[in-house]
C-alpha cells in the first residue's frame, strides 16, 4: 500500500492553468467511476478548487504511475512542470494542512474544510475510497475542526471588504436592523455587499453612475438599486455608506455631507472609502457625527489581522503535527487488519465446530455446562493467538513485516 497525492495548486501554478484545470463536479465524478480502469490505484479522492487540484490515492504500488495518467485523463495534461507530489508521511501531512488552511492563500480561511469534506463525500458515495482514505479523511476533517475551535486563526478579517464591514459593526454594535448603501458596482462593492449580507444587514442601497449596473447589483444580493444623483438624499435614514467607485475625484464632497447630516438631525452616519482613489473628501471626517476611515486604515487593521493569523498558525501546526503521529501509528497496522481477521475468523471456525462434534458425543450437557465449554474453547483460542498477533504488530513498520505476514499466511492458510 502506498499514499500519494498529486496535484497544483496557486503556489506552483499561475491562474490561467489552473483555470484550464479546475474540474467540477460532472468531470469528478466520471473520473472517480472509470477508476476500474486504472490498475494500480485502490482509492481516490479528488479535491478541486480555484486555488488547488489534487488527487488523493491508495496505489498497489510505490512507482503508481497510474495517478499520473489518471490525471492526465482527467486534465487534458500539459501541466507536468506545474506538479508535486507527496508519499505516505508527507501526504497525510499536507492534507492536514490543507483542511486546516495552514495551505491556503489567505491562512485561516473557512471555505476550504467544507470543500474537503464535499470532496470525500463525492468519492465515498461513488464507492472510490476504502479502508485508508476513509481514516484518513475522517481525520483531517477532524483535525480541521479542531484548528479552528483551539485556535482563533479564523478570527478577524484579513481582506479589506470584510475588514470594512467588520469595522462597520464594531462600531454599530452589529448591522442587524442597519442600513447601507454602497456607491459602486464593481467586484470589491459586490465583495462588499456579501459581507455584509453575511452579518445580517436588514437593507442595502446601491448606487452607481450607470442605473443599470446597480440594478444588476442590487437583483443579486437582494438590495434596492438608487440613481446616482439622487443617492445621498435617499440617505437620510442610513447607518453607513461605503464607497468603492473608479471615479479620479472625490464623489462625495464635505458640503453635501453637511447639508445630510442636517437632514439627519444629529444621527451618526458610518463612512468607509474603499476606493483609490478616494472617494470621500477627507474634510468629510471632521463634520460633527461622522466617522470616516479610509484605505489605509483598513489596510493597517488587515495588516494586523494577518500577523494575528499567522501567530494562531504557530499552535495550528503543533496539533497537525500531534496528529500526523497519531494517524501513522494508526496506519502501521491498518495493513495487517485483513490478514488478523482471517486468521480470527479462520481459529473461530474451527473452535466452534469441534464444539458441535463434542456436543453430539455428550448430549447431556445442560445449559451451564455448554457455557463453560464455549468460555473454554474462546479462552483457548485467544491465548493461542495472542503470540503470533503480537510478533505481526510488532513487525509493522519494520524491515521484517514482509517476512513475517508471508510466514503467518503460509503457517496459517497454506
Amino acid at each position: 500500500m502506498q499514499l500519494k497525492i498529486l496535484g497544483l495548486n496557486y503556489k506552483t501554478a499561475p491562474i490561467e492553468v489552473r483555470e484550464k484545470i479546475s474540474l467540477d463536479k460532472d468531470t469528478i465524478q466520471r473520473g472517480l467511476e472509470n477508476l476500474d480502469g486504472y490498475d494500480e490505484i485502490e482509492e481516490a479522492v479528488i479535491l478541486s478548487t480555484c486555488n488547488r487540484t489534487e488527487i488523493y490515492a491508495v496505489t498497489s504500488s510505490p512507482c503508481a504511475a497510474g495517478v499520473e495518467n489518471f490525471l492526465e485523463d482527467l486534465t487534458g495534461g500539459g501541466i507536468e512542470n506545474y506538479l508535486y507530489e507527496y508519499t505516505g508521511e508527507s501526504c497525510v501531512r499536507h492534507l492536514f494542512k490543507v483542511a486546516s488552511s495552514l495551505d491556503s492563500l489567505i491562512i485561516g480561511e473557512g471555505q476550504i474544510l467544507s470543500q474537503v469534506k464535499d470532496a470525500y463525500a463525492l468519492s465515498k458515495n461513488l464507492g472510490a475510497t476504502g479502508t485508508v482514505l476513509n481514516t484518513l479523511f475522517n481525520k483531517a476533517i477532524a483535525v480541521g475542526k479542531l484548528v479552528r475551535t483551539d485556535t482563533r486563526i479564523a478570527y478577524n478579517s484579513v481582506s479589506v471588504s470584510s475588514a470594512a464591514v467588520e469595522l462597520a459593526a464594531k462600531k454599530l454594535g452589529g448591522l442587524q436592523n442597519k442600513s447601507a448603501l454602497i456607491f459602486g458596482a464593481g467586484k470589491m462593492a459586490q465583495l462588499t455587499a456579501q459581507h455584509l449580507k453575511s452579518r445580517g444587514i436588514e437593507k442595502i442601497f446601491v448606487a452607481n453612475r450607470h442605473f443599470d449596473r446597480a440594478v444588476e447589483m442590487a437583483e443579486k444580493f437582494s438590495a434596492t438599486a438608487v440613481t446616482w444623483d439622487n443617492a445621498l438624499i435617499d440617505a437620510a435614514n442610513v447607518d453607513i455608506i461605503i464607497t468603492s467607485t473608479g471615479a479620479p475625484h472625490y464623489v462625495i464632497k464635505s458640503w453635501q455631507t453637511r447639508q445630510l447630516m442636517t437632514r439627519r438631525k444629529g444621527r451618526e452616519l458610518f463612512f468607509i472609502d474603499i476606493a483609490v482613489p478616494r472617494d470621500v473628501d477627507p474634510e468629510v471626517g471632521k463634520i460633527n457625527g461622522v466617522t470616516l476611515y479610509n484605505i489605509d486604515d483598513l489596510e493597517s487593521v488587515v495588516e494586523s489581522n494577518i500577523k494575528f493569523r499567522q501567530e494562531e498558525a504557530k499552535t495550528a501546526r503543533l496539533i497537525v503535527e500531534d496528529n500526523v503521529k497519531a494517524i501513522m501509528a494508526r496506519f502501521k497496522y491498518l495493513k495487517f487488519r485483513p490478514l488478523m481477521a482471517n486468521l480470527s475468523q479462520r481459529a473461530e471456525t474451527i473452535r466452534a465446530r469441534e464444539v458441535r462434534r463434542v456436543a453430539a458425543k455428550l448430549p447431556n450437557l445442560n445449559a451451564d455446562e455448554k457455557k463453560v465449554v464455549e468460555q473454554m474453547t474462546k479462552m483457548i483460542v485467544r491465548k493461542l493467538l495472542r503470540m503470533p498477533m503480537m510478533r505481526l504488530n510488532a513487525s509493522a513498520g519494520t524491515n521484517d513485516e514482509e517476512f513475517i505476514a508471508e510466514a503467518m499466511k503460509a503457517l496459517f492458510f497454506n
